[in-house]
């Protein structure tokens, strides 16, 4: 019997290099003030200044910049309570934002009150839009419920942890709205690591065959775990869209009202019958993957720095300090607020009662189940016997 070698092997053992091949080049690129040359949407330049797009006029008062500046400072503030309750064992994993609250905030509050938002595991700036306690989302990383919020009530599903899944939820959801005569939309929330599953790519075949009212939010970190995204696609993620045949735009992730203007129009469309948007939203995560990550082992701390100066929350500072629309008092304020959320977000997680451990089984299945009839039996049995032990003593 002959053995095929692998082509790799075969490579090598002419002395070819085994060389990876090259992403492919962005053609026409539209500078930004970043200097990436990248193709993308801005509306607001590291520097604060407004900068107007033909396709995606956005008019904002200076209230609504405040409210926005007052989300992303208290979404991040939720965030580093987090990473600290996992780092002083309060928590079994926390999934950190940090970098990527101005993508969450701006298409959070991009969403109308009907609009049904299907997120991951890491968006809890949607979340806190959506009107979702933070102590909900500690508690599903503490192990003691299940999400701890009701999606219908929220219109904001529960964090999906298998990855890419909840896109096909979106558009099923979608789907059904349509049926219904709605003109409500949805969201799916996912990584550019994500768009590399087959679910995903299923989402979109369905939702371009339906022409279902979903918008797609990819958020461009650069990195899938440990992998840049150039290991995953050739292309900018958006331009994925076309292949579908439905339209993708890449905007600025940390410019929090290009996310703004960019998906309200991509949900604009979706609800006038127009279907499916691809938004990626260009940003960067500061931190780890998760609690269990280090990025120091794969990712260099020069292209950290570089995105330390892009942050969303000083480009937003910049500006209301540029239009005059805020004070010290109020950044003092806002500074403050976060401070006395942080410590009632630390103590209800603290007073988090631990659940019934039978109460595991209540919602495997709708109606009963003889394997998890038995599982409940056997567990039961199993704690019943730390009391006869107790009362031996």
């Amino acid at each position: 019997m002959t053995t095929r070698t692998p082509a790799r092997s075969r490579r090598a053992a002419r002395g070819e290099p085994e060389t990876r091949p090259a992403p492919a080049p962005i053609d026409a690129p539209v500078p930004t003030d970043d200097g990436d040359g990248l193709e993308l949407v801005q509306l607001l330049s590291t520097e604060g200044e407004r900068i107007a797009h033909p396709d995606y006029p956005l008019e904002i008062s200076a209230e609504e910049a405040r409210s926005l500046y007052r989300d992303l400072v208290l979404v991040r503030r939720v965030d580093t309570e987090g990473t600290a309750l996992q780092r002083q064992g309060e928590l079994g994993l926390w999934a950190s934002l940090l970098g990527q609250e101005a993508a969450q905030v701006g298409s959070g509050r991009a969403l109308r009150p009907g609009d049904f938002a299907f997120p991951t595991y890491r968006e809890h700036g949607v979340a806190w839009c959506r009107g979702v306690p933070p102590v909900n989302l500690l508690g599903m990383f503490r192990g003691v419920n299940n999400g701890g919020w009701d999606p219908a009530e929220k219109n904001f599903n529960l964090y999906t942890i298998v990855i890419g899944s909840q896109t096909l939820h979106a558009v099923g959801y979608a789907m059904g709205i349509q049926r219904d005569g709605s003109d409500d939309a949805t969201i799916a929330y996912f990584g550019d690591g994500a768009s590399s599953q087959g679910d995903v790519n299923e989402a979109f075949v369905f939702a371009a065959s339906y022409n279902a009212p979903v918008v797609f939010f990819c958020q461009n970190n650069q990195w899938a775990i440990s992998e840049p995204t150039e290991r995953q696609s050739r292309v900018p993620l958006y331009r994925r869209a076309s292949g579908f045949g439905f339209p993708g735009i890449r905007v600025d992730g940390n410019d929090v009202f290009g996310c703004l203007a960019v998906t309200r129009a991509a949900l604009e469309r979706a609800r006038t019958g127009n279907g499916p948007t691809l938004i990626e939203a260009y940003t960067y995560r500061m931190g780890a993957h998760t609690t269990s990550d280090d990025p120091t082992r794969y990712r260099g701390n020069d292209e950290v720095e570089l995105w330390r100066s892009r942050d969303p929350i000083q480009r937003l500072r910049k500006y209301l300090n540029r239009e005059g629309a805020a004070d010290e008092a109020f950044f003092a304020g806002i500074e403050a607020e976060a401070d006395e959320l942080a410590t009632e977000v630390r103590a209800a997680c603290l007073a988090l009662p631990d659940p019934d451990p039978l109460s595991m089984f209540d919602y495997a299945y709708t109606a009963p189940h003889h394997q998890v009839t038995a599982e409940r039996k056997e567990l039961s049995e199993y704690l019943a016997g730390f009391g006869d032990q107790e009362a031996a003593r």
